[in-house]
């Protein structure tokens, strides 16, 4: 057996580590912190030397998306990092991407805002990310790491269901998870895809030249007749179910016995978990929901949950309360739903947040 290659980095580095030995083709981007390490990472390890895999600094976000765009019209792998405000800026190309059928991958290290706000760690861009950001009726396929080991599977991970459902993908992470250095256990290096792999797996959609055999590919969002425009928007809408069918993805420690579940993602999910470890230590029966892919979101789990009798679901999150919603909706009225969360790039500590669990559900018993 292999001798696994294990390193000690930021979270941010590791993106660039594992999007080269995926076998990404391309990478387009704009600095901006708290997620400028992965250009930068990628810049110093200069994998068009090795690999072939092209690296460009754009002259803005928004140019970076389109070039996502096209490279991903050909059926190539390709990628782009921001962090919210950068995000922002690529809300249309995204939509065009979501529209047009397009796979890539989308990284946002989010920081605290609103506005050009603060360089320190938020959980603020969840709505963006999972209830579209853009214009129209489309999702992301969204992936919630919460270490820098899931940074870089998550990776693999999104890519590959990102050409399984024809569709972008985003890792939602944060200034924490992207700044803080762990060790991660990397893969081995996959070899890029060649052009005939391509044109024989992208055969009925991407744009890699014509063969005689076959009319000519189109890529596009643009339909102005209404009636063909609502099929295509069904056929996307019926991908997005096979989504929430076949490909949620959670954690949950200590809740098969659990009155109260805390429901958190990301780096609030790391510091919750010390706080059911402190509850369990005083006689509390409180377990840990952690939604990895925050779309499609995990109802169902959550749902049965308050069917089997928790008493109350505390929505822990560095924001104003926004997956709290889709806690609710998943709960649908079974039981109490609250939310706790700090702002502006602060983050809770696990007492914090074993107090307002207490205060907000457990003492109003």
């Amino acid at each position: 057996m292999a001798e696994k290659e294990v390193k000690l980095m930021k979270g941010n580095e590791v993106i660039a580590h594992a999007a080269i030995r995926y076998g990404c083709d391309g990478y387009f981007g704009y600095p901006i912190t708290p997620q400028s390490e992965v250009m930068e990472t990628l810049m110093e390890l200069k994998p068009w030397e090795t690999t072939g895999m092209v690296v460009l600094q754009a002259e803005s976000e928004i140019s970076s998306i389109n070039m996502v765009y096209g490279g991903a019209s050909t059926g190539k792998r390709v990628m782009t990092s921001s962090s919210s405000p950068g995000i922002s800026l690529m809300a249309e190309g995204i939509s065009y991407l979501a529209g047009a059928e397009l796979p890539c991958l989308i990284i946002n290290c989010q920081r605290g805002g609103p506005g050009l706000g603060t360089i320190q760690p938020s959980q603020g861009d969840y709505f963006q990310a999972c209830k579209g950001g853009g214009h129209g009726d489309y999702h992301l396929i969204v992936f919630a790491p919460n270490s820098v080991q899931e940074m870089h599977d998550h990776v693999f991970e999104a890519f590959d269901l990102a050409f399984k459902y024809r569709n972008p993908a985003m890792i939602l992470a944060d200034g924490a998870i992207g700044q803080m250095m762990e060790k991660v256990v990397l893969a081995p290096q996959r070899p890029r895809k060649t052009d005939a792999e391509i044109a024989a797996e992208c055969r009925t959609w991407a744009t890699y030249g014509k063969p005689a055999d076959r009319e000519r590919n189109i890529v596009t969002s643009l339909e102005l007749q209404s009636e063909k425009m609502e099929i295509i928007n069904q056929r996307l809408q019926a991908k997005y179910k096979a989504m929430e069918e076949n490909e949620v993805r959670f954690e949950a420690v200590d809740c098969d016995d659990a009155d109260y579940v805390i429901v958190a993602f990301g780096s609030s999910a790391r510091i919750c978990s010390a706080t059911v470890e402190m509850a369990r230590a005083e006689g509390l029966k409180v377990g840990l929901l952690r939604p990895i892919t925050l779309y499609p979101f995990p109802t169902k789990q959550i749902a049965q949950l308050a069917a089997r009798g928790v008493k109350g679901f505390l929505s822990a999150e560095l924001n104003a309360g926004q997956m709290v919603e889709d806690v609710r909706l998943a709960v649908n009225g079974a039981a109490p739903v609250a939310h706790y969360g700090r702002q502006g790039g602060m983050l809770f500590a696990p007492d914090e947040v074993l107090a307002a669990l207490k205060e907000k559900l457990i003492d109003k018993k």
